[in-house]
């Protein structure tokens, strides 16, 4: 069995994006010659995540909205996290929400997608770098 690691780094300048991250996880299940397997990617970091949906500027702005009103970032007061003097509760619990990881299948060299389904980097608290990590496994 082969295994492969990879760190993705991202430095988004806005506090909150989501980034289509499918052609580096793409690019790193090329550079692993590995044709039948599993591919985990998830983000390195507490305030950021990675997802699958469909790439649709509708949806990603739903999302948006709809976290928004789930946890809204002000009054930054209403976290008891940003007593420590940060200002990003309401990024840890987006982050919850939208989950830490994804694992896909590889089939014949290939991501296993069902229709539309794409990988998604989510960030939450943005203006400095962060990771994501592809670690592959397989044949």
């Amino acid at each position: 069995m082969k295994s492969y690691r990879k760190e993705l780094w991202f430095d988004v300048p806005t506090r909150r994006a989501f980034i289509n991250i499918t052609p580096q996880v793409e690019a790193c299940l090329e550079e692993s010659g590995i044709l039948e397997g599993l591919v985990l990617v998830n983000a390195m970091h507490i305030t950021a995540s990675v997802f699958i949906n469909d790439d649709e500027s509708g949806l990603h702005q739903d999302y948006e909205q709809w976290l928004e009103k789930l946890a809204p970032h002000e009054p930054v007061s209403r976290y008891r996290h940003n007593r420590t003097g940060e200002d990003n509760g309401d990024a840890h619990l987006k982050r919850q929400v939208m989950g830490r990881e994804v694992v896909v299948a590889i089939t014949g060299g290939r991501l296993d997608f069902g229709p539309w389904e794409q990988i998604f980097y989510g960030e939450f608290d943005g203006r400095r770098k962060k990771r994501v990590l592809v670690k592959l496994i397989g044949e």
